[in-house]
């Protein structure tokens, strides 16, 4: 069989790091080894039972087995618009200010080719989504990292970026309730983020896939609720963590009406838009009562607080976590990150993600996801305790 040799555009793709950590992982499975897997972010609930229902009507309409619009049905952006209105209070059209997304991840990726070309910078969190270094290598720009460090509560310094690299910054990535690091940020640094973004003509892409999950009591800001924020970027918000539809592949953009456009032309060359009945299942979603949404982001809370406690117990201490459904914990001295989940993944058997695969700033860390029961991550907890003090004690 003949053998044909990828472009030089797929070549120079960085390495999917979701992908070699699955692949390890399965490998040991296959060998029959227990694991417990905490490194990968796939919710381990179930989607909300009315929207199944909802979804299982629709697939039944013959309207839905045929194409879609190419941009999506006007009743799913107009659901979106009244989410944000319920929600955030900010106000959007439908039509002109949100696009229809096959998921976030497609729509991060897009956005990097919407707005960049070639030799382009774009400003990206370190450490941060490893997918937003995909777009921009297949838009063939450049990327300079904003180092989330502890000191600064992981979020980026302004302050500290040179004149000169404002100057040639064209997007910005933010991402908060943070992954991996699990930070929050509140309405001040936004308005900051404006700011800036103003001053430099930078396009912010805000991620917010982690929006209804916010803890002790804060909800986590829309960054459009700043004043100014919707003539400086967009904000994706997914489907896949509020309500638990990660395989359904279905989010929005929202946002600054030339980037909505931008991401609605590039679609247009690729797709004919999203299943019908995933559309009307979604924009059901986002108008139903969210009662289950708030109970969710509790079960995550008390989990969080589960696995610390019983980290604490085994005399280990980790920052609690602002939202999302993660813990970013240290590693011991004298351990990289990479080791360190090396070695919890082959003498005690629990699945970590080490920080290093999410950028540079994330060695010295490893990024453990809550999708199990209370009772397996008190498991999860005792063994890394227990590996990490004979760590200390050898």
């Amino acid at each position: 069989m003949a053998v044909f040799e990828s472009s030089h555009l797929l070549n120079q793709l960085p390495e999917q790091f979701f992908a070699s950590l699955t692949r390890k992982v399965q490998r040991l499975q296959q060998e029959g080894v227990p694991l417990i897997n905490l490194g990968q972010g796939n919710p381990d609930r179930p989607t909300h039972v009315p929207i199944v229902q909802k979804m299982q009507e629709a697939a039944a309409d013959p309207v839905n087995h045929k194409y879609a619009p190419f941009r999506g049905y006007a009743s799913l952006k107009q659901a979106g618009a009244a989410f944000y209105k319920k929600e955030y209070d900010v106000d959007l059209d439908p039509e002109t200010e949100i696009a229809v997304l096959f998921g976030s991840k497609a729509g991060l990726v897009e956005l990097s080719q919407c707005l960049l070309n070639e030799g382009d910078t774009a400003l990206l969190p370190d450490p941060g989504y490893p997918d937003y270094l995909s777009g921009i290598a297949l838009a063939k720009a450049k990327s300079v990292f904003m180092p989330l460090v502890e000191e600064n509560h992981f979020l980026p310094d302004y302050h500290a970026i040179e004149e000169g690299t404002w100057e040639k910054a064209k997007m910005l990535f933010l991402n908060y309730p943070n992954n991996p690091t699990a930070a929050g940020a509140d309405a001040a640094f936004f308005e900051e983020t404006v700011k800036y973004a103003e001053k430099h003509h930078v396009c912010v892409v805000h991620d917010f896939a982690y929006g209804a999950l916010g803890f002790d009591g804060v909800k986590p800001p829309s960054f459009l609720q700043a004043p100014g924020a919707k003539e400086t970027g967009v904000e994706l918000y997914t489907l896949s963590k509020t309500y638990n539809m990660a395989g359904w592949r279905v989010a929005i953009a929202a946002g600054n009406a030339s980037v909505i456009e931008s991401l609605n032309l590039l679609q247009d060359h690729m797709y004919v838009s999203i299943f019908g009945a995933v559309q009307e299942a979604a924009a059901f979603a986002f108008t139903m009562e969210q009662t289950q949404v708030y109970k969710q982001a509790e079960i995550y809370e008390k989990r969080r607080n589960v696995f610390l406690e019983e980290l604490q117990k085994g005399g280990m201490e980790a920052s609690p976590s602002a939202g999302t459904f993660f813990v970013w914990l240290a590693v011991p001295t004298g351990w990289t990150s990479a080791a360190y989940a090396d070695i919890l993944l082959e003498e005690a058997g629990v699945v970590t993600a080490p920080g290093s695969g999410f950028g540079e700033r994330g060695e010295g860390y490893i990024r453990i996801s809550l999708l199990e029961e209370e009772e397996v991550l008190k498991e999860a907890a005792r063994r890394i305790a227990a590996q990490t003090k004979t760590l200390h004690s050898s």
